[in-house]
C-alpha cells in the first residue's frame, strides 16, 4: 500500500497527550480516510492517507 504522510508528530508528547490521534480525527472528520502510522527508525507518529496514482 501506498501512502501520502499528512503530517509528523515526535513520538514524546507528554503522557495524555495524542496529538497525531486528534490531527487524524479532524481529518477524518472532513471526509479523509487519515491513519495513524509508527515510524519506528524516525521515532515519530505519521498521518497518512491512502496515496492516488498522480501522487
Amino acid at each position: 500500500m501506498r501512502a501520502k504522510v499528512l503530517e509528523r508528530f515526535p513520538a514524546g508528547a507528554p503522557r495524555g497527550s495524542w496529538p497525531a490521534e486528534e490531527y487524524a480525527a479532524r481529518r477524518r472528520a472532513e471526509g479523509e480516510p487519515a491513519t495513524v502510522v509508527m515510524d519506528l527508525n524516525a521515532d515519530a507518529f505519521l498521518v497518512v492517507v491512502p496515496a492516488s496514482d498522480e501522487d
